[in-house]
């Protein structure tokens, strides 16, 4: 039997770089500056959320940007030097204790502000990787996905991402024995491990499931007790009884 090799199997298309395009429409419309800004460190146990607003000049743009994820530590590294070379770039840190009284979420939203605060010349025109917008003094534009879409995004993707790794490692230094040099706090098996045989750290997010369990194993003085509904409603209703007592006794 001879089989049809002719057919071949459909090859993936390579996702598309980040352009510079909703950029350059908008200085068309006369619109500028025009600022994108990312964060790193969402997921992770352990560690800041690190966010970074770019201005990159339409003039003197580095080749390669592109989303952090696609690109190697050394890309990444070359590409940090170069950005902050020839754009304006700032950065902010929500620290693990903002984290843990606001959430992800809001700490995360709050950097990326302060990082467009932050920048040396205030923008017209802010595009912010994800679905939240933020609430800045210009228009503010969310894009899904946007670290792989629009360049500017792209370059604070980078900026954010190197920032945070460099923090990691530092930190890595102050706490030997949990790795963050390697995995820069993420909820890999090793960090899972050296959580439960050493506890976690001030660095460590301390309502992430997998630290509070550590939490409670190594520090259980920390962790407020869970009462019991059923004894607290049992509580309820012997004092309200008691009330009604009382006020009958005075009759």
């Amino acid at each position: 039997m001879i089989r049809d090799t002719s057919a071949k199997k459909p090859i993936k298309a390579r996702p598309a770089k980040a352009s510079f395009r909703r950029e350059r429409a908008l200085i068309k419309r006369g619109v500028w500056p025009v600022a994108g800004c990312d964060e790193a460190g969402r997921g992770p146990l352990a560690g800041p959320v690190v966010a970074a607003a770019v201005i990159l000049d339409p003039n003197r743009i580095p080749r390669g940007i592109d989303d952090s994820k696609r690109l190697t530590a050394e890309e990444r590294e070359k590409l940090f030097d170069k950005i902050c070379a020839t754009a304006q770039v700032s950065v902010a840190v929500a620290s693990p204790a903002r984290i843990d009284r606001d959430n992800i979420l809001r700490a995360s939203l709050w950097a990326l502000k302060r990082a467009v605060v932050a920048l040396p010349e205030a923008p017209m025109h802010v595009f912010v990787d994800g679905r939240d917008r933020l609430d800045t003094a210009c228009d503010c534009e969310a894009v899904i996905g946007g670290d792989g879409i629009v360049l500017s995004i792209a370059a604070a993707s980078i900026v954010a991402k190197v920032t945070r790794d460099r923090l990691m490692c530092a930190l890595a230094q102050d706490c030997p024995g949990y790795g963050f040099e390697q995995h820069k706090g993420y909820g890999v098996p090793e960090h899972l491990d050296a959580l439960n045989r050493l506890g976690p750290t001030v660095h460590h997010r301390s309502f992430f499931a997998p630290v509070a369990a550590a939490r409670a194993k190594h520090m259980p003085w920390t962790v407020e007790p869970v009462r019991d509904l059923f004894e607290v409603a049992e509580v309820e209703v012997q004092a309200e009884t008691t009330v009604e007592i009382d006020a009958s006794a005075g009759l």
